[in-house]
């Protein structure tokens, strides 16, 4: 009986893994270096970045918005400093002082507001930036109309409806530039098409990083498409029941983290010299997301189709980047959705992935500070350093 029962939490864990981190678009498969090198070492090397890993440990004014079914979403803001080094504030934006802009950062889907680690230390006390946790994910509350016996699907537009209660909250008033990552993208297109009026009177620039307006049933995830339709008609069921069972599957998953930390790479980055640090980094935002939330979120993608949207955005300043080799959103997604804004600036990242904002961090915030500068938010000036 107990070996039946091991048996099984060890199923659901591997199941669980590569559910979860598929769905969530983290990472990479086994390779040559874990036939090589021992478990324990491999371990051991995880627990010595957990200790030492710089990265994610940024922290704002803590602060909570209420979401229209009482979900609590947590938010923290990032002030401007009025004792910035000069020095600093000439490097990023020229001589003169932004303007009084609020840019609000929303995250993907399996990560937090952390994954903005380095955009957040460039723009630090330089300009006011939101950052918030999407319902379920990093500090925020699980959703509330998701539980009970009345739970209702998560979707695309209800988390269009949590950006406007953290906008609220936490950026009341002043011109705003919105940046949103994959889930984030698209919550921002779902806050578009539900709040026109606020996109008109308010927002000065938008940008999208890899992200898509629709069509994420097509997407293959770089595996043959027999297989991955077969695996799309089961996944619902399997996650569902996997998500009735989160206390099994999280130990199988913690169980299963060289798996787990072998898929990261592969979906979510794509050049070989990720800093090893980056990439547990990604890996442990992903493992904090439980699996109810994983499959409580995954059928909204499907049905996710947000391009009609794209129109109120036509008149804005508007950044669309994507990785070259994301496998999770492609970039012929991001494409897509500049060629329904002729105006937009298209970048395609050369040796990128899906986090492409923690691959390549340089690249991603040069071009937000040239999307600020074109929102006027900030003056032009000397070019945008990360240093």
């Amino acid at each position: 009986m107990a070996e039946s029962s091991g048996s099984s939490w060890r199923r659901a864990g591997f199941a669980g893994a590569a559910i979860g981190v598929l769905a969530a678009g983290a990472a990479a498969g086994v390779a040559v270096e874990r036939l090589t090198v021992g478990r324990s070492v491999r371990q051991k090397a995880r627990l010595a970045l957990d200790a030492t890993g710089p990265y994610g440990g940024l922290r704002g004014t803590p602060g909570r918005a209420l979401a229209d079914d009482g979900t609590v979403l947590y938010y923290e803001v990032d002030e401007v400093e009025a004792d910035t080094p000069p020095a600093r504030r000439r490097r990023l934006f020229g001589r003169k002082e932004p303007a009084p802009v609020t840019v609000v950062f929303s995250h993907g889907y399996c990560l937090n507001q952390d994954s903005w680690h380095f955009q957040r230390a460039a723009l630090r006390g330089l300009v006011r930036t939101v950052h918030w946790d999407q319902r379920g994910h990093g500090r925020s509350g699980g959703g509330a109309s998701q539980a009970g016996p009345d739970a209702v699907p998560v979707s695309i537009d209800r988390l269009g409806r949590d950006l406007k209660a953290v906008l609220d909250a936490a950026a009341p008033e002043g011109p705003l530039v919105l940046v949103g990552h994959s889930m984030g993208g698209m919550t921002v297109m779902a806050l578009a098409e539900q709040y026109p009026e606020l996109i008109r009177d308010r927002v000065a620039g938008v940008a999208l990083v890899g992200t898509s307006a629709g069509k994420l049933a097509e997407v293959t995830y770089g595996l043959p498409l027999a297989g991955v339709n077969a695996v799309r008609r089961v996944l619902p069921g399997v996650l569902r029941a996997l998500g009735s069972q989160a206390e099994l599957v999280e130990r199988g998953r913690r169980a299963t983290a060289d798996l787990f930390a072998g898929l990261i790479k592969k979906y979510s980055f794509a050049s070989k010299d990720v800093d090893p640090a980056v990439a547990r980094f990604a890996e442990r935002m992903i493992e904090s997301t439980p699996i109810d939330v994983v499959a409580a979120f995954y059928p909204a993608f499907a049905e996710h189709d947000k391009a009609a949207a794209l129109a109120v955005l036509r008149e804005l300043p508007v950044l669309a980047l994507a990785g070259d080799n994301d496998l999770v959103t492609p970039s012929s997604h991001t494409e897509a959705i500049a060629a329904l804004l002729p105006d937009a600036e298209l970048v395609i990242v050369p040796d990128a992935g899906h986090l492409v904002m923690l691959e390549h961090p340089e690249a991603v915030t040069d071009r937000l500070a040239d999307l600020l500068v074109r929102a006027g938010a900030v003056p032009a000036g000397e070019p945008f350093r990360t240093s």
